[in-house]
């Protein structure tokens, strides 16, 4: 039986090399809005820079996901991973936000804080990561078990992540943008499990967020048609029970109200003239 998470201590925000680029929103209390969700070919070049970055830094950061290891290690492998291949980590500073990734555990749905919190055999832990280089994000996450993780928690994150790529397969111009959710929507209700609604996928490029909204459940209301060249993210979070939560004091951490496990995986897609490219993968 797993305990219920607490908040650990967290460490002093690590410091980035002077010569790597900063985003806008870096010291301020929050980003500038309006990027636009369509991008240039030469954005898009910039961006599979980013995501492929991106897409390697949580490679290397999931190579060290086991037992014993704390989050705050996580972060710190991260951290450095971006800066030496010259980019910035998206979330240190993004609205306050003082660490280099988010690290959620077990019942953690999203925006976990990475501390001094030690990972146990039979945990699960998402770790979302973004690159900031040549003016642009790229943004992704994984969930991971953490040593010898039960069967129910097992087939939560391989299903999450069928869900995930289900939802990209399902991408292409000319199609509308809640196709996304309808996808996830109903394969996630196979199992039973709960679509986390408040927390969504959203337009990237050189914004971290630009606006734009990616739901990962049906809403038949969305008329937002998918156009080459529009850039975002799909990131559906599942849950073994309510899609319903608590915010921890930090004011970041998301936590399940049943606090069972959730799961999360995410890529940063662009829509092509035939179909859609995943620009984070390593």
């Amino acid at each position: 039986m797993t305990t219920l998470l607490r908040p650990g201590r967290v460490s002093p925000m690590r410091k980035v090399p002077a010569h790597i680029e900063r985003p806008e929103y870096v010291g301020k209390a929050a980003p500038k809005k309006g990027a636009t969700d369509v991008q240039t070919p030469e954005t898009i070049e910039k961006m599979r820079i980013a995501g492929r970055i991106a897409a390697q830094a949580l490679e290397e950061v999931g190579r060290h996901v086991a037992p014993g290891v704390t989050t705050d290690e996580l972060d710190r492998i991260g951290h450095e991973f971006l800066c030496d291949h010259g980019a910035y980590p998206s979330t240190l500073g993004y609205r306050g936000y003082p660490k280099s990734l988010c690290t959620s555990i077990n019942e953690v749905i999203c925006h976990g804080i990475p501390d001094d919190t030690v990972l146990n055999d039979g945990d699960i832990v998402n770790v979302d990561i973004t690159a900031y280089i040549g003016g642009v994000h790229g943004d992704t996450d994984a969930t991971y078990l953490v040593g010898d993780a039960d069967e129910e928690s097992r087939l939560l994150v391989e299903r999450t992540r069928e869900a995930t790529m289900r939802a990209i397969r399902a991408v292409a111009p000319g199609r509308q943008l809640n196709v996304v959710g309808r996808v996830i929507e109903a394969y996630a209700k196979r199992f039973g499990y709960g679509v986390v609604r408040d927390f969504t996928g959203h337009g990237i490029s050189t914004s971290f967020h630009s606006g734009l909204v990616v739901p990962h459940y049906d809403d038949p209301s969305l008329a937002v048609t998918l156009v080459p060249g529009m850039t975002f993210t799909i990131e559906p979070m599942l849950t073994l029970g309510t899609i319903d939560y608590d915010i921890w004091p930090d004011n970041w951490t998301a936590v399940t109200k049943d606090r069972k496990r959730t799961a999360q995986f995410e890529h940063t897609i662009l829509v092509t003239d035939s179909g859609h490219e995943i620009l984070t993968l390593p």
